[in-house]
């Protein structure tokens, strides 16, 4: 009876040791997928959580100071589409660069969605997953699409978008409520990609 004892002794022990082991496991596989998860992918989590109304919303604090809530629409690499909430003249249509984002202000439950979230790097991409801000400002400027830009500085500039460079947008500015005439045409402004804090669609 005494080997028997010992026997039970020792196979609990391995047992213990081994869920201990697979324990440890799970719990450093969970931290090496959190480590990977980007901003990005948590607002992408936290918009699928919400479903197709979108919910409240989420609270954006930009750079530059200005607080915005919002519902995502469309996400690409390095920006995303939104409908501005309590904005003054009702819902607008924003363009958001994820590099602008200084933070945000998520619900317990918004937090706890959005660490659900895949690692981009090894969810499937969609087309628009894949876009560049660069990209979606080259089709406003093929447009012709009134827009404002806010920027880091705290200005507003509004215009139409001439041209897109590698790293800068040359915008006409011009009236509100005027088309893109070169009478109408105020001035030119070469504004650098990583002043750009909100583009607003008019």
């Amino acid at each position: 009876m005494r080997w028997d004892n010992l026997f039970d002794d020792l196979e609990g022990q391995l047992e213990h040791e081994l869920s201990a082991e697979e324990h440890d496991l799970r719990a450093e596989e969970e931290r090496l997928r959190l480590g990977r998860l980007s901003l990005r992918d948590r607002i992408v989590a936290v918009h699928e959580a919400a479903g197709r109304d979108g919910g409240d919303g989420i609270r954006l604090f930009l750079i530059g100071g200005a607080v915005l809530r919002v519902r995502p629409i469309t996400f690409g690499r390095d920006w995303f589409s939104a409908a501005a909430l309590g904005e003054s003249n009702g819902v607008a249509q924003v363009i958001i660069p994820m590099a602008s984002v200084g933070s945000v202000a998520f619900t317990r439950s918004q937090a706890l969605a959005s660490l659900s979230a895949t690692p981009s790097e090894l969810s499937q991409t969609s087309l628009p997953a894949r876009l560049t801000l660069s990209f979606v400002l080259r089709d406003l400027c093929r447009r012709r699409s009134t827009l404002d830009l806010d920027t880091v500085g705290g200005a507003c500039l509004h215009g139409t978008i001439d041209r897109v460079g590698r790293d800068h947008v040359d915008l006409a500015l011009h009236e509100r409520g005027e088309a893109r005439r070169e009478s109408a045409v105020e001035q030119f402004r070469a504004v650098p990609l990583s002043q750009l804090v909100v583009i607003r669609l008019v």
